[in-house]
């Protein structure tokens, strides 16, 4: 009766109106998106059998360029959104997150690796780096909202929202170095002299360098064009089109990566530097709705594809000491890592453990476990880091998909209850509820 191409539109169709119906509809609920989509890969590759294995092993390129460009759409709309302007004191709180919690966490991880999971040096690091970086697409509960029009606005977001959006939105970049380390010691040894060298000057400073520099010039030169070209026929600003965003991604991450940069950093930079070149104009809530639209369906995509793999035995072969590591970095190593980085900050006690606690994994770790295992020599571990991997990532979607709206809106609620007693509800900070 029902024949399968139309059984596929259909069933696309439902998940394009949940994707638009779900963040509303759970907004206030234990219950997040990337759950719902998780669960139904899980069902729906469980009792429709026809269905092709989504096995990120057999379709490593699919798996590589799908999660690839979900990445990139993620990080331009993280970089639109982020209103406080950039600053040394301003955003301390992503210094310290990127400069010690995410150092902390690959080390505590790549430790566990070896000696709790016998993986190699190499292995080891590789999960571990692939599963450090804050995930700018699985933490839209989390992250800040709409960019604001308003002037009094521009440094008004709450901590915890700011500081993971803009965690989220340079770590997967930050941790590319020592995903390529990764891929040296496998291919070339440990010696230091065989890998030092290429490590340090390439993929350290050469591959940063080029993507902060070529993301301020694509930002400030599409900037232009968008808000202050002599030209109003040209001025897209004054048309009001979304898709340009999308434009923007491609280019910048195009351009960067072609000369050996970071896309990633270049990416979120540019969308930084063209928020930061014209901050109230209403263009940027165009651009960023399109950018948000666009990443919501490719999230779709890629968990309802996750689930499958789950469903047709990614986890086969699983072992308690791996589901032990998986849930002691969800649980531990990030919490404490992140916790002990915002020491003496600007965060209160409330906040500090928020932030340290909502390090959300998930879309860019697929990326990072694909992108290594097609370039390095790890086929003895490739089950197994795609298994810790996954592991991971699922365990992160239920777990901070649980716990996201109610502790977030308590967070909201404090505010509140603290703006009115001071009569300031636009300064109030956060304080523990």
């Amino acid at each position: 009766m029902f024949e399968a191409p139309s059984v596929i539109y259909a069933a696309a169709g439902l998940a394009v109106f949940a994707a638009a119906l779900l963040p509303r509809l759970l907004m206030r609920a234990p219950v997040s998106m990337p759950m719902v989509f998780l669960a139904t890969g899980i069902l729906v590759f469980t009792l429709v059998k026809d269905l092709p294995d989504p096995d990120p092993i057999k379709y490593s390129d699919v798996t590589l360029h799908l999660s690839e460009v979900c990445v990139i759409v993620s990080l331009m709309g993280a970089g639109l959104a982020l209103d406080r302007k950039l600053g040394w004191r301003r955003w301390s709180t992503t210094w310290r997150l990127l400069g010690i919690a995410m150092p902390l966490c690959i080390l505590g991880l790549t430790l566990m690796g070896m000696w709790v999971l016998g993986l190699g040096v190499a292995s080891a690091l590789l999960i571990a780096a692939a599963l450090a970086p804050t995930d700018p697409v699985l933490a839209s509960e989390v992250q800040v909202g709409e960019p604001s029009e308003s002037e009094e606005d521009l440094d008004a977001e709450d901590e915890v929202r700011f500081g993971l959006t803009s965690e989220a939105g340079l770590n997967d970049g930050l941790a590319f170095p020592f995903v390529y380390l990764a891929i040296l010691l496998s291919t070339v040894g440990l010696a230091p002299s065989a890998w030092f060298p290429e490590w340090m000057l390439l993929d350290v400073l050469w591959r940063m360098i080029i993507g902060c520099a070529l993301g301020i010039g694509m930002g400030k030169l599409l900037g232009r064009v968008f808000f202050r070209t002599p030209l109003k026929t040209v001025r897209l600003a004054n048309h009001s089109e979304g898709f340009v965003a999308l434009a923007a991604t491609f280019l910048t991450y195009g351009v960067t990566e072609a000369v050996e940069g970071y896309g990633f950093i270049a990416v979120f930079v540019c969308a930084l530097t063209i928020r930061a070149g014209e901050q109230t104009h209403g263009y940027h809530g165009v651009l960023h709705s399109y950018i948000e639209q666009l990443e919501r369906l490719l999230t779709v995509v890629v968990l309802v594809l996750l689930g499958g793999a789950v469903a047709r035995g990614l986890f086969e072969g699983l072992r308690p000491l791996e589901v032990l590591v998986a849930a002691a970095f969800i649980l531990l190593v990030r919490p404490v890592t992140a916790w002990l980085s915002l020491a003496r900050g600007k965060t209160g006690p409330w906040e500090r453990r928020t932030l340290a606690f909502f390090g959300v994994r998930g879309i860019g770790s697929v990326y990072y476990l694909s992108y290594a295992l097609s370039k390095g020599e790890f086929t003895a571990d490739e089950s197994t880091l795609w298994r810790i991997g996954a592991l991971v990532i699922v365990m992160s979607i239920v777990v901070h998909g649980i716990t996201a709206a109610p502790v977030i809106n308590a967070l909201d609620r404090a505010r509140q209850r603290k703006a009115r007693a001071q009569g300031d509800e636009a300064q109030a900070p956060i304080t523990p509820v």
